[in-house]
């Protein structure tokens, strides 16, 4: 089994702290979105992340605030 990249686990950091929150902010997105793509490289655990990422900021579990 592949071990994660260590972008994928400052990523889950981050979204984990959204998570805390219920909210973020456009700095703290931004910041999801480049270490994100940091590495030019979306392993299979940063996709996975993303996507439930983005399905808690569409069902409004985390909502964007305007900083």
């Amino acid at each position: 089994m592949e071990k994660p990249s260590k972008t994928a686990t400052g990523l889950k950091a981050l979204i984990q702290h959204a998570i805390q929150d219920l909210e973020i902010t456009p700095q703290e997105y931004q910041e999801v979105m480049e270490l994100a793509h940091d590495d030019q490289k979306l392993d299979k655990e940063e996709k996975a992340l993303l996507s439930q990422f983005h399905a808690m900021l569409s069902n409004g579990t985390i909502t964007r605030t305007r900083g």
